[in-house]
């Protein structure tokens, strides 16, 4: 199993408000999970107008097609009229350096159970 992520700042030109921008953003993520069967999320500051930081993420048996999905997405997006493109960053995860890392981070999974429900019960306290 091989994990492609790649994220991908877009510069929205003429943004006046959240829906505008929202607009934008989600004409975007449809468009690349529809024509490329990937996950596509907001992963940066909801509340700066005129820019977004989208995270995409693509898993696949082998490496070589999920780095031919992201070219064909990098070449892509340049031709969006809605946003232009800052920068890119891509990265290639492979099961093997996935699984050393797990190894070494099981431990830890039973303090991050115990800190996820210690917040839950913060929110309701909070409510």
């Amino acid at each position: 199993m091989v994990v492609g992520i790649l994220q991908i700042e877009l510069l929205i030109h003429g943004a006046e408000s959240i829906k505008d921008k929202r607009r934008v953003i989600n004409s975007v993520k449809e468009r690349l999970h529809r024509e490329h069967q990937v996950s596509v999320a907001e992963v940066g500051d909801p509340d700066v107008l005129n820019a977004a930081v989208l995270g995409v993420a693509c898993v696949a048996r082998e490496g070589k097609r999920v780095g031919e999905v992201l070219d064909k997405i990098v070449s892509k997006l340049p031709a969006m009229s809605e946003a232009e493109v800052g920068m890119t960053t891509r990265r290639v995860i492979s099961a093997e350096s996935a699984a050393e890392a797990s190894v070494e981070s099981e431990d830890a999974g039973g303090a991050l159970a115990a800190e996820m429900l210690r917040r839950a019960g913060d929110g309701e306290e909070a409510a």
